[in-house]
């Protein structure tokens, strides 16, 4: 009996051990060196809607929830200065596509995410791109593959962030005038 229960103790542990997990927030949030942006976009970016995510169900994959995504982009506008309750220009996020793989030693996650930047004294169109990033989580990542997915996920996440910040920093508007410098 004793064995028997050691045994079933053993099994429920490495099940547990198994079980998927979403992509953490604050392991997808962009912490990297302050970027410079235009004057304008400084304390001045809400963020308007972010949808497209999907949660994750423990005994499949690990997935990229809009809400942990919502708060990395928070997180990551905030820790540039970008971030406002109530700016005048709304930041909208759409999670397209999250290309994974289903098995493998390495993973490599890619993030397909529509960003659009709308003025809200003149309802236009200001910035709207989609940003394709990939990251690879390798063995030596993670030798559980369950969260060599998840730690894939997280990068691309954060590297899908960091791309809009980079393109938000290469973004020139005058009061009349928007374009974006390549």
């Amino acid at each position: 009996m004793k064995l028997f229960k050691l045994a079933l103790i053993f099994v429920a542990a490495i099940y547990l051990s198994g079980c998927a997990s979403g992509a953490k927030m604050k392991n997808m949030t962009f912490q990297g060196e302050q970027k410079s942006y235009f004057d304008v976009l400084n304390d001045n970016i809400e963020l308007s809607n972010v949808s497209g995510g999907q949660k994750t169900n423990p005994l499949w994959t690990s997935e990229i929830s809009s809400e942990a995504f919502s708060g990395a982009v928070r997180g990551s506008l905030q820790a540039q200065g970008l971030l406002s309750d109530d700016g005048r220009y709304k930041l909208v996020v759409n999670m397209l596509k999250v290309d994974q793989p289903i098995f493998g030693l390495d993973f490599e996650v890619t993030t397909h995410v529509q960003y659009l930047l709308i003025d809200s004294a003149t309802q236009s169109i200001v910035f709207d791109e989609t940003i394709i990033a990939p990251h690879t989580a390798t063995f030596k990542d993670a030798f559980v593959a369950v969260k060599r997915l998840r730690l894939a996920n997280e990068g691309a996440g954060r590297k899908n962030i960091e791309a809009l910040l980079d393109k938000l920093s290469a973004l020139q508007i005058d009061k009349n005038e928007v374009s974006l410098v390549e």
